[in-house]
């Protein structure tokens, strides 16, 4: 049963809850994209200012990070939101959509930041009562390589924190569950960019050219070796070409053919060997027709790996607060997360706030022009925050 203190926390949450919609759906209409979230942090740092007791600052030019730091000595934590919108035309009909052509939040950081103002307001009226300190980091720049939390942690955003914790809605988790993980949650994004240098010709004529376009489907083919044969079945690892781009007429055979794509895995030392198998592979196709090539490949975010204890300590709170039984331990998934700078710091975890309803039509997966998330879904993400910093530091009676 909860404590009369619990049940105070959840009332104070749900009474916070229009606030809530009001701060998501004010953000939601003015999307900013990453690394351009200036007027983002300005309505983040006014709220905040409103809310007293909290020492706030500008790491960088579109980032917030604000300081609770309590009557008492003690630990720090840190609890992180990201505030960027993606260069997507949204297709929702609700009353809200995006007020800015081709920018969209489609992916949750409105609810985020939403659902971490909520927090940083009901945590800074107890300031008094407060052993340590928490640290409210409003990250710009999370869906852009290298990302926001890079900078932020060079900024020294994270400097003496003991603990990190961050939430992320999940439009295809349902409403009233949260999900997590141990270890590797979540992978390492790089990207490939291969042009294949050939030379051109006429169509009808494909002797005298080397086709580019005909070496460059070899290598999308071979590519998928590096998976199926170069690799431990047992191991994670995607290797997908996503872009194949050459030529411009029906009778033309083009001098170069592009191909870009994108690798994800879990282990580093796997991860350190698919730049090579990728060159080896491309060089001996390119070389066996005669054409040569150019290989581009960008390291991306590290892969988001929980801290086992913090996330056993925040899977009994996130038990508490929506009951064991929807405390869901979800897979390890092939999508990224910039969180993972933060990890190579201090010790951190990252779950899932399910907000899918198919009842309300919220089915859309992230990154989709029909995303959403139920906004019943932005007091259960408040209030975990709330009770995650409550169980890691203490707090007078």
């Amino acid at each position: 049963m909860p404590t009369a203190n619990e049940r105070l926390r959840r009332s104070e949450t749900v009474e916070l809850k229009a606030q809530l919609i009001a701060w998501r759906r004010h953000l939601h209409q003015h999307p900013e994209l990453s690394f351009q979230e200036y007027n983002t942090a300005d309505f983040v740092e006014e709220q905040l200012r409103g809310f007293g007791n909290l020492e706030i600052k500008r790491l960088t030019p579109t980032s917030v990070v604000a300081r609770l730091i309590g009557a008492y000595p003690g630990k720090t934590l840190a609890l992180r939101a990201d505030m960027d919108a993606l260069p997507i035309h949204e297709e929702n009909g609700h009353g809200f959509v995006s007020q800015t052509p081709g920018v969209m939040h489609a992916c949750g950081h409105d609810g985020h930041t939403s659902m971490l103002l909520a927090a940083a307001k009901l945590l800074a009226a107890r300031q008094d009562k407060l052993h340590g300190e928490i640290r409210f980091i409003f990250q710009h720049a999370e869906e852009m390589p290298p990302g926001g939390a890079r900078e932020l942690v060079e900024a020294g955003a994270v400097d003496g924190v003991d603990w990190i914790f961050g939430e992320h809605l999940a439009s295809l988790l349902p409403l009233g569950q949260i999900g997590l993980g141990y270890g590797a949650t979540a992978a390492s994004p790089d990207n490939f960019s291969i042009v294949i240098k050939g030379s051109g010709g006429h169509a009808g004529t494909p002797h005298r050219a080397v086709d580019s376009i005909a070496i460059g489907a070899q290598v999308v083919t071979n590519l998928q070796h590096i998976v199926s044969r170069y690799t431990d079945p047992l191991a994670r690892l995607v290797v997908s070409v996503t872009q194949f781009t050459a030529g411009a007429s029906h009778n033309v055979i083009p001098d170069t053919a592009l191909l870009r794509g994108t690798v994800r895995c879990f282990d580093e030392t796997l991860r350190q060997q698919v730049p090579k198998q990728i060159e080896r592979l491309v060089a001996g196709i390119a070389s066996a027709h005669g054409a040569s090539y150019e290989l581009d490949y960008l390291f991306g975010y590290d892969p988001v790996v929980n801290d086992d204890e913090l996330t056993r300590i925040i899977e009994e709170v996130a038990g508490a607060v929506v009951g064991e039984d929807q405390v869901p331990r979800l897979p390890p998934g092939m999508g990224a997360e910039d969180f993972s700078a933060y990890q190579r710091k201090v010790p951190g975890t990252f779950v899932m706030i399910g907000a899918g309803n198919p009842e309300r039509g919220i089915v859309h997966p992230h990154h989709h022009p029909k995303f959403d998330f139920d906004e019943d879904a932005l007091p259960i993400g408040t209030e975990l925050f709330l009770q995650v910093a409550e169980r890691l530091l203490q707090w007078e009676p």
